[in-house]
């Protein structure tokens, strides 16, 4: 059968088919790609294809959560003013009419009661800021221990490091801007830790102040850090990350298919975009029911600030409480020298231990390639429990990041457990040294306890919890083999090798001894790969297999109706049942 097409289409059989009327749209598409050649490139990186795994969703949770605060940020923008100008609030709130408090502070409270959806814009701003910081968090600890941030993914992961210290940057200059009593009360913290900078803290403070604390500059200059410089920031940094991700591929876990040369998923269109499409909805639906249901930095309850109060028990938010607990923590140490004071009790644990721990997690996969020598590509992620000291490693920082958290409310847990706030101090600045290495070893054994079974569930196959018994009276467990696709998962990883210490040479040939670089590197890669479980060879698996059959043929004289698979919970059971004799 032969179809016309000459009014659709015009062709003479050796060339393509052009459409013989385009479209208004079409013909401007085709004036568009002419002048910026987007059309190639564009159908390319739009069938690109991403894997799929329910992890890979907590990087977008961060960037829809963005997404978020820009939309309610916009809107908030509008009614907020950033003024420490004096007025005399009028507006709804009858507690506080009458109150002379700053421009900013009266628009916050004008935002929440007198403009039509303020108070829901606000929380969602508020909420949203907490998810961002969360879900960046969560997406970090994700791609490390799944070793998503080896070569060639270092930078990205520094582009992530700095996005996560951003962010939190960004949240303490959002809820400093409504210039309540807790609001400026961490204001004013801010103020003393830049003050306690030895030389040049003072110089600093009236700097960013405008003078003397608290001026009547540092609103203003609050709310263009806010709205314009960081947010600025983070969207270069959020496209290079993006950028990149497309750049280097997606990584996707190990499975029948899967290699490091290729990727198994679904393409971009109309997939990826559909479904993602879909969870930004999600995201922002969730954030707009907490951001009504759930009340969150009641301003209106703070008050005006006033240098003259401080709040009891006042706490930042909870991403800024781990500096907050290390300075609470800390001993008094301070000294005096050539009539300048240098409080270290302040400037270590506020200025030094987060420029420090923001340091080394940056330097993480640098770290870790200069102690394994690994050069390589990787494209396939690998399970927590195959690289034992790595996620030893981070659960010690996140040990030692969760008891700094705590100590921030050393004297909330006081109140609450009638306990002693001095003790409670005490414990902590004990806790914080000896809770990560616990935790670095039990993580550790535990991961090494985790390879141990896997490589016993290869060998041996699965426990069924069926209990047979041998003619001569002896009681043994059925094992049956796993799947194909899981043991593929399970072996799909490379053995751990320590490269050689290779050293120099000189002119005659005359091997140069080992520099104490390399002697430190040989001795960490030791200690990194110390009582790993390697998986099984071929020969120990085959081995294990004709021993499993064998077995099997010896019980399959056993006088027992079912087989011993029927009720192991790996299969359907519908038709079956237990028959005893």
């Amino acid at each position: 059968m032969s179809i016309d097409t000459s009014k659709v289409a015009t062709t003479n059989a050796t060339t393509a088919a052009t459409a013989g009327k385009p479209s208004k749209a079409g013909a401007a598409a085709a004036w568009a790609d002419d002048r910026l050649g987007l059309a190639t490139a564009m159908k390319k990186n739009l069938r690109k294809v991403f894997p799929d795994h329910w992890s890979f969703m907590l990087g977008e949770i961060a960037l829809w959560s963005f997404v978020v605060l820009l939309l309610s940020g916009v809107f908030l923008t509008l009614w907020f003013t950033p003024s420490m100008g004096e007025v005399q609030y009028e507006g709804s709130y009858d507690p506080l009419r009458g109150v002379t408090m700053s421009e900013a502070y009266a628009s916050s409270l004008n935002l929440s009661f007198d403009v039509r959806g303020g108070l829901l814009m606000r929380q969602m701003h508020h909420w949203a800021a907490m998810l961002f910081v969360a879900s960046m968090m969560i997406h970090l600890l994700r791609v490390y221990f799944t070793g998503a941030f080896r070569k060639p993914r270092e930078l990205n992961w520094v582009i992530g490091s700095l996005l996560l210290l951003l962010g939190t940057l960004e949240g303490f200059t959002g809820y400093s801007l409504p210039d309540d009593l807790l609001s400026g009360t961490g204001i004013r913290a801010a103020d003393g830790f830049m003050k306690s900078m030895p030389l040049v803290g003072t110089y600093m403070s009236f700097f960013l102040f405008g003078g003397e604390f608290p001026g009547e500059s540092i609103i203003p200059r609050l709310f263009t850090i806010h709205v314009l410089l960081i947010p600025g920031l983070l969207l270069a940094l959020i496209a290079a990350h993006m950028l990149l991700l497309v750049y280097h591929k997606h990584t996707q876990w190990p499975g029948p298919g899967r290699t490091e040369q290729n990727v198994v998923g679904f393409p971009m269109l109309p997939v990826y975009a559909a479904k993602a499409g879909g969870f930004f909805f999600i995201v922002f639906g969730v954030t707009a029911l907490m951001g009504g249901l759930l009340t969150i930095n009641p301003v209106w309850k703070f008050g005006p600030y006033d240098p003259s109060k401080v709040t009891a028990g006042s706490q930042p938010d909870w991403y800024m409480g781990w500096p907050d607990g290390a300075l609470r923590i800390m001993p008094g140490w301070e000294f005096a020298f050539w009539g300048h004071t240098f409080p270290f009790n302040v400037f270590l644990p506020i200025i030094v231990l987060p420029g420090l721990m923001f340091t080394i997690l940056m330097l993480l996969p640098f770290i870790e390639s200069w102690i394994t020598g690994d050069k390589r590509d990787h494209h396939l992620l690998q399970r927590p429990r195959n690289a034992p000291t790595r996620t030893a490693v981070m659960v010690s920082l996140m040990t030692f990041y969760g008891l700094m958290w705590a100590a921030g409310g050393n004297d909330i847990i006081a109140i609450k457990l009638h306990a002693s706030i001095n003790q409670i101090t005490y414990f902590m600045r004990a806790a914080v040294f000896i809770g990560p290495a616990i935790a670095f070893f039990i993580t550790r054994r535990w991961c090494i306890s985790l390879q141990r079974h896997d490589n016993e569930t290869l060998l041996h196959g699965y426990e069924t919890g069926i209990i047979m018994r041998s003619p001569e009276g002896g009681y043994s467990e059925r094992h049956l083999p796993i799947s194909p696709a899981r043991a593929y998962t399970m072996t799909a990883r490379e053995r751990d090798e320590m490269p050689a210490l290779e050293a120099e040479t000189d002119a005659n040939g005359v091997p140069a001894p080992a520099t104490r670089g390399q002697k430190l590197r040989s001795k960490l890669g030791t200690l990194m790969y110390a009582d790993n479980v390697q998986k099984p060879t071929r020969e120990e698996l085959e081995e294990a297999h004709h021993h499993v059959e064998h077995e099997n043929e010896l019980q399959a004289g056993l006088d027992h109706p079912a087989d011993g698979h029927q009720f192991d919970g790996h299969h359907l059971v519908d038709e079956e049942h237990l028959r005893s004799h």
